[in-house]
């Protein structure tokens, strides 16, 4: 990496109430004084002190502040299609419905937490996440929120099996795919949208979550009901979910047509989409450091995260001259099979302008690759990337 590049790296750049209650009891999120928040004025409800603010739809996690493997829900990255809702569970159902089912079967909040739920930890991600690095490390500036590294989290969620759910609806067997439907603004359709294959949908891993970490699904995560849809990008796992369609044919919807569609030379068009549809994530890997960041001269242990939708995380190396050597990094803790894994490593800083990389390799073998090919609105950047640090 050229100095001119490396400088223009250098120069880039309380928590929402929860209610705690015991497994299978409903503990409302009462709705606010004041209705749902506005774009322009608070568009979660979270604090945005602990984040980056990305425009008025996202707040991207700084990974510093995360010292364990479970994210607080303080500092659980946001990424919204209009605002944070603030629904009233009363007047809120699920329906499932579609020519895949007999008939249309509807689910009170009550309902859904009368079924048998388990609990599982997983990463999540959104699709953009490292997006700016095509930009600030490949030179090509992609569409879209310029997300750094810090749009992905890692909790423990409870839920309902959605496979549970649409067998109670008595889907046929010939049913091909479930599109899932939220209820936050998506001009021009009506309701946020993805579609994953039956397949993905009667995965056990895949859940209809009510708890984040133990406690009642925050607004800003998709209170009262959300779709958890381990591995996938992020917009698969619908918040403020209120309709589920199970078709026997293959269903198309804007965000698997033009948009969540990597779409460039690389990418030949399937289906209806303009390009190759964003579903399963990549490994990726970054440190748990300001960006830039500032040190001393010295010893200092350096941590990060690493992830892979294919499972647990085998290794991660690090390297401070452009890739040229590689040294191993410690794993630090236990890993869930789902979750994300922290690492570390003893870095001695001498004084200047540095960049230290990261590259994770999982248990199938899959490796961060050295060049991702560009596609127009970066989605599944996972490059290593060279993280700029000045040492005083």
């Amino acid at each position: 990496m050229s100095r001119r590049r490396f400088l223009w790296l250098l120069s880039a750049g309380g928590a929402s109430a929860v209610l705690a209650a015991c497994t299978g009891t409903r503990v409302r999120v009462e709705p606010s004084a004041s209705t749902a928040p506005t774009v322009g004025t608070a568009p979660w409800y979270k604090d945005p002190a602990p984040f980056i603010v990305r425009g008025a739809s996202g707040l991207e996690a700084r990974l510093e502040n995360m010292h364990e493997l479970i994210t607080p829900e303080r500092f659980f990255f946001v990424r919204n299609n209009s605002v944070s809702l603030d629904i009233d569970v009363d007047g809120w159902s699920l329906s499932i419905t579609g020519n895949a089912v007999p008939s249309e079967l509807e689910l009170s909040y009550d309902d859904v937490l009368a079924k048998q739920s388990r609990t599982l930890e997983a990463y999540l991600e959104c699709a953009g996440n490292h997006r700016a690095m095509f930009d600030l490390v490949n030179g090509q500036a992609a569409e879209g929120t310029q997300w750094g590294t810090g749009a992905v989290g890692n909790a423990t969620w409870t839920g309902v099996p959605l496979a549970d759910v649409l067998s109670a609806a008595g889907i046929s067997d010939d049913a091909v795919s479930v599109m899932l439907i939220g209820m936050d603004i998506d001009s021009p359709e009506s309701g946020f949208r993805r579609v994953i294959p039956i397949n993905k949908a009667m995965d056990p891993d895949t859940l209809l979550v009510h708890r984040m970490n133990g406690a009642t699904l925050p607004r800003d995560h998709g209170y009262p009901l959300r779709a958890l849809v381990p591995g996938w990008v992020g917009s698969t796992s619908i918040k403020w979910l209120s309709r589920i369609v199970v078709s026997t044919d293959q269903q198309w919807a804007r965000n698997n047509t033009s948009s969540y569609v990597l779409i460039g030379d690389a990418y030949p068009p399937e289906g209806q989409a303009e390009g190759r549809v964003a579903t399963t994530q990549t490994i990726k890997s970054a440190l748990a450091l300001p960006w830039p960041a500032e040190l001393d001269v010295g010893e200092h242990r350096i941590g990060g995260y690493a992830h892979s939708p294919a499972g647990r995380i085998a290794a991660v190396a690090w390297s401070d001259d452009s890739g040229q050597s590689w040294h191993e990094a410690q794993l630090v803790g236990p890993q869930a099979r789902l979750g994300w894994a922290r690492f570390e490593f003893t870095w001695a800083a001498s004084s200047g302008l540095h960049s230290v990389m990261t590259r994770a390799t999982d248990v199938a073998g899959n490796t961060q690759p050295d060049l991702v090919p560009y596609n127009r609105k970066g989605y599944l950047f996972n490059q290593p990337v060279p993280h700029p640090i000045s040492v005083v």
